[in-house]
């Protein structure tokens, strides 16, 4: 009988213990970032730079 309550708490431990382990992360979502915004005319003659 002994043995069998140890068992038992033995196996109360291991879920009690189980049931506060952190759950794993959510997967992460590929977001890509917005597209950039075009520059005015008269800044890309200013710049140089068209994107």
């Amino acid at each position: 009988m002994a043995t069998f309550i140890r068992s038992l708490v033995a196996v109360g431990l291991a879920l009690s213990l189980a049931a506060c382990a952190a759950a794993p992360p959510p997967p992460q979502a590929d977001l890509n970032p917005p597209p950039r915004k075009q520059l005015d005319a008269k800044t890309q003659l200013e710049t140089g730079r068209t994107y």
